[in-house]
């Protein structure tokens, strides 16, 4: 083999689950989905008031707030076509027994199936998606795909 270094991604299936640490959340079921770009999670609170971003994640009681300085708003185009502007926060999400930092989308995902979606942004360049496998990285599955070629 030449003197370059292998090029390997980590195999991640259609569903999973993962934990947010800083935001003290965990085993929490994530949808894989390559056609989206960003990743988003679910709030069901969210407000801004003297540059402090305010929410609540998931089905935590209110309680369970967080407060951020540092977010940004996006704006997002969702699989309907309809673009809306969403407040956007940076945390940890941990996957494979690593820890990775991630940007997620503040949404109303109250009617969806998995309350955090993982898009392409943070996908690429570490994982490649195998549709027909799910929770991968809970089962403590890691399987690498060379594509060095």
């Amino acid at each position: 083999m030449s003197g370059k270094k292998r090029k390997t991604k980590i195999v991640i299936g259609r569903k999973d689950i993962a934990s947010f640490p800083e935001i003290g959340l965990s085993n929490i079921n994530v949808k894989i989905d390559t056609g989206a770009y960003t990743s988003s999670i679910h709030c069901k609170f969210i407000q801004v008031k003297n540059d402090v971003l305010t929410c609540s994640f998931l089905g935590e009681d209110a309680g369970s707030i967080h407060h951020f300085t540092n977010y940004k708003t996006i704006r997002v185009k969702s699989s309907n076509g309809i673009a809306q502007n969403r407040y956007e926060i940076k945390t940890k999400i941990r996957l494979f027994n690593k820890s990775y930092q991630i940007s997620l989308s503040l949404s109303n995902r109250k009617e969806m199936r998995f309350p955090v979606l993982l898009g392409r942004k943070f996908l690429n360049p570490k994982f490649v998606v195998d549709p027909s496998l799910i929770d991968l990285s809970i089962k403590n599955l890691i399987y690498e795909f060379d594509y060095s070629l």
